[in-house]
C-alpha cells in the first residue's frame, strides 16, 4: 500500500525563480521517495537590481507578481498539499525586500520567507546527499547561486561545517565581489579541508548542471578539474552572442556561466579536489525535504 503527497517549493534566487513540484511516495517499511514532477524556471534577475541600486525595481516587482500568480495556478492544477517559498540573497539585501514580500502576498496570495545565508546552506544540506556520496569519503558541496555561494563539508556521510559567502554569479558579473571575499573563501576552504585527503566536489546550480549536460556524461560519473578548466577557457574565448547562437545557451545563462565556473575551479584548486560530481539537486529540493521532515 502506498500513499503520495504533493509538495511544492519556490526558490526566489538572484538570477531566476523556480517552482519545483515533487511527488513524495510513502510505502510501509520503506524510506520515502522524492520524485520530481515538474520544474518551471523564470529568468527574473533580481540581483541586477539588488546588488547595483539596492532595491527591487517596479518593473521586476510586477514581473515577480505575475510569476507568482502563475505559480499559484500551477500549484492548484497539481493539487499541491503544502508549499514553501524562500527568497535568498537579492531579496534579503534589497532595502525594499520586505515591502515586496507584502506586495506578493496581497496580489498573488503567496507568502514568501526571506532566509539568511546560514539557513540557505542548512536547507541545501538537508538534501539526501548520503544517497549520492560514499560514506567513507570527504566531499565539499558547493551551490553557486546568483547572489551567494553555499559551501558544506561532508565526511563519513555527515556534515562537518557549512558557510555562505556573498560571491554569486550576478555579483561577479557586476564586479561587486571584493578581493577580500575571495580571500575569505580561500582561507575557509583551506582551513576546513587541510586534514582531509582525496576530497571531491559536489556541485549544484544551473550553471554546473548545464556544463555537465554538455559533457554527455552519466550522472554518477564526475567531471575532472582539467575538463572544467578547458570548458572555462573555451567558453571565455567566445563572445556572449556566440555562446547563445553557437552553443544554444539561454541569454540569462550565457553570461553567468563564466563566473560560476570560476568559483568551482577556485574551490577545486584550494581544496586540492580533482573531480566534481553533479547531481541534480539544489535549494528547491532541500525545501521540499525540509518541509517533509518538519525542519522548516
Amino acid at each position: 500500500m502506498i500513499s503520495i503527497k504533493k509538495y511544492a517549493a519556490i526558490d526566489i534566487g538572484s538570477n531566476a525563480m523556480r517552482l519545483l513540484v515533487t511527488n513524495i511516495v510513502e510505502q510501509d517499511g520503506m524510506k520515502p521517495q522524492f520524485n520530481k514532477s515538474s520544474l518551471v524556471r523564470v529568468p527574473i534577475r533580481l540581483g541586477q537590481d539588488a546588488f547595483t541600486v539596492g532595491e527591487i525595481t517596479e518593473e521586476n516587482i510586477e514581473r515577480m507578481t505575475d510569476a507568482m500568480k502563475a505559480f499559484k495556478l500551477l500549484m492548484k492544477v497539481h493539487r499541491i498539499e503544502r508549499y514553501k517559498a524562500c527568497a535568498t540573497s537579492a531579496m534579503r539585501e534589497a532595502y525594499n525586500g520586505k515591502e515586496v514580500v507584502d506586495i506578493i502576498k496581497e496580489n498573488a496570495g503567496i507568502e514568501i520567507e526571506i532566509i539568511d545565508g546560514k539557513q540557505e546552506a542548512s536547507i541545501i544540506a538537508s538534501t539526501n546527499l548520503h544517497k549520492l556520496i560514499e560514506t567513507d569519503n570527504t566531499y565539499l558541496y558547493i551551490d553557486v547561486g546568483g547572489g551567494s555561494t553555499e559551501f558544506s563539508l561532508f565526511s563519513n556521510g555527515k556534515i562537518v561545517t557549512s558557510k555562505s559567502f556573498k560571491a554569486g554569479t550576478v555579483r561577479l558579473l557586476n564586479d561587486v565581489v571584493s578581493d577580500l571575499v575571495w580571500f575569505e573563501i580561500e582561507k575557509w576552504i583551506k582551513i576546513y579541508t587541510v586534514d582531509f585527503e582525496n576530497i571531491a566536489i559536489i556541485g549544484s546550480g544551473g550553471n554546473i548542471n548545464k556544463i555537465f549536460k554538455m559533457s554527455g556524461k552519466h550522472e554518477d560519473k564526475p567531471l575532472s578539474y582539467m575538463y572544467l578548466n578547458a570548458q572555462y577557457n573555451f567558453l571565455n574565448s567566445m563572445t556572449y552572442e556566440q555562446r547563445i547562437s553557437e552553443l544554444g545557451l539561454n541569454p540569462d545563462r550565457a553570461d553567468v556561466i563564466i563566473p560560476a565556473l570560476r568559483v568551482y575551479l577556485n574551490a577545486m584548486k584550494w581544496s586540492k579536489a580533482r573531480n566534481i560530481y553533479v547531481p541534480k539537486i539544489g535549494l528547491s529540493d532541500g525545501i521540499v525535504k525540509a518541509m517533509y521532515y518538519n525542519l522548516i
